[in-house]
């Protein structure tokens, strides 16, 4: 069988690492056969992605409701103001912000199958942002111990798309569980919270049995699949070396010392400043347009499908191409557009058409960029420890675009809310100059690496610092 005849639409053997085939095998195991590498990647793909997508799906899914329960009359019954509201959704981000370092240490310490059950109940349960802080950080960390970097964008991408899947499943779920509004003296928007928390508790659950935890202890695969898999990640690291679940207080410390680190950081806080403004205000900018509510809850559903299959088409082009930084500069150049439209036609009422479509964008251009810069980020730190902190640092400082997003829509700028839109396409911009830097920079690395002298190279690896010897993916 060919390559192109694999029915496994995720990866060809070449994917899995273009030398799978020369690298030497340890432990005295003979070379895999195409055949073996594709069975090994199907059983991984079959067993890990969607079980990572549903964890996502629902998680996202708690988050972003709030956005239609607002619209479900929760504020109003409960009498809170508009910038009460703002205030609410940003201290809620104070969890994610401070705990998701802490929490990718405990995942390579306790592993991934037994702290993102805890994670998940802890949330399902109280709907508390310390647990959901340690959910995207791990997964990413997780996903990036399984699959080789060149495997990674699709993964991801696939990851990320639940991002709008959420949206769109959390639209048409509110518009009819609204209905339920008087049922048992509930309120439409409590019946939201209470029946949206319940796939995150059964899949905590799920989480514990199925998840299979690291590819060095987990049972899921045989010695052989085991061998091989552990042969070419290993090939795909390069000279870092992983400890296992062993913690490396000096990764730890060559993390903070890196400045791709405090980049990332940049790239992302722009990013998910405008995934959040989407997710929690897109409603209410539909509402704006002079939908009625429940109207805009179920109107929001087709932005975030169209932006759930760009992401992934995003994201197989990133991996086919083997780049990151012009796929996460042209979806937000279309974000960019989608602000200025809403900006420039929102006086108008008859420009609806033109207005909707911004939403599209906007939405869209903000989710599908995020599909590249994850897995951008995940490929460039090596050594596991210095990639779970950084993962969960890059993360955290990201999830302040939440405490942002929660303040730049202000109540006394609806329905057209133009301050709002005006400052997440200033952050649109932030994130394209950000990332034109940093692949400027990496191609800069990548060519100062290719002409070191030996010397240079025995310098670096005394140091500690190996990762800078690995090929920088741009």
């Amino acid at each position: 069988m060919s390559h192109k005849e694999v029915p496994n639409f995720l990866s060809s053997a070449e994917e899995i690492h273009p030398d799978a085939h020369s690298t030497p095998p340890s432990e005295n195991r003979t070379i895999p056969t195409d055949k073996e590498i594709r069975q090994l990647t199907w059983k991984r793909d079959i067993r890990i992605i969607p079980l990572v997508f549903l964890f996502y799906l629902c998680s996202f899914l708690d988050r972003v409701n709030i956005g239609n329960a607002k619209l479900a009359g929760l504020t109003q019954d409960i009498n809170m103001s508009e910038d009460e509201y703002n205030g609410a959704l940003s201290i809620f981000f104070v969890g994610y912000i401070l705990f998701e370092v802490p929490s990718n240490m405990m995942v390579n310490k306790v592993g991934p199958r037994l702290w993102i059950a805890v994670i998940q109940l802890v949330w399902g349960v109280i709907m508390m942002s310390m647990a959901a802080a340690g959910l995207v950080p791990a997964i990413l960390f997780y996903l990036s111990i399984w699959y080789t970097r060149r495997e990674q964008a699709k993964r991801i991408a696939i990851f990320f798309c639940c991002l709008a899947a959420s949206g769109a499943v959390g639209g048409l779920l509110a518009f009819g569980i609204v209905r339920l509004d008087g049922v048992q003296n509930l309120a439409g928007w409590q019946w939201i919270f209470i029946l949206e928390a319940i796939p995150t508790l059964v899949l905590s659950i799920v989480c514990y049995f199925a998840l299979p935890d690291f590819p060095e202890t987990t049972p899921f695969l045989n010695e052989h699949e085991r061998g091989v898999l552990l042969d070419i990640l290993k090939a795909d690291a390069g000279p870092v070396s992983d400890k296992g679940s062993n913690i490396s207080w000096d990764q730890f410390r060559v993390s903070f010392r890196d400045w791709l680190l405090y980049g990332y950081c940049i790239i992302a806080l722009g990013v998910i400043v405008d995934i959040y403004s989407v997710g929690m205000f897109l409603p209410s900018i539909i509402y704006g347009m002079g939908f009625q509510a429940l109207t805009a809850q179920a109107m929001t559903v087709p932005p975030y499908i169209i932006a759930g299959i760009f992401t992934v088409l995003n994201g197989f082009s990133a991996s086919k191409r083997e780049e990151r930084g012009i796929h996460a500069i042209i979806p937000l150049l279309f974000a960019m557009l989608g602000f200025i439209l809403l900006m420039a036609l929102n006086d108008d009422k008859k420009n609806l058409p033109g207005l909707y479509f911004a939403a599209i964008l906007i939405t869209t251009g903000s989710f599908s960029a995020y599909g590249a810069i994850g897995p951008w980020f995940t490929n460039n730190f090596s050594g596991r420890t210095k990639r779970s902190v950084a993962v969960a640092f890059i993360t955290c400082v990201g999830n302040v675009g939440g405490v942002i997003a929660g303040q730049i829509y202000r109540a006394e700028d609806s329905p057209h809310y133009r301050h709002g839109h005006l400052a997440a396409m200033i952050f649109c911009v932030v994130t394209v100059i950000g990332s034109l830097v940093m692949k400027t920079a990496l191609i800069r690395i990548n060519k100062k690496r290719d002409n070191m002298t030996a010397e240079e190279r025995l310098e670096i690896i005394k140091n500690g610092d190996m990762s800078t010897l690995i090929n920088r993916v741009i």
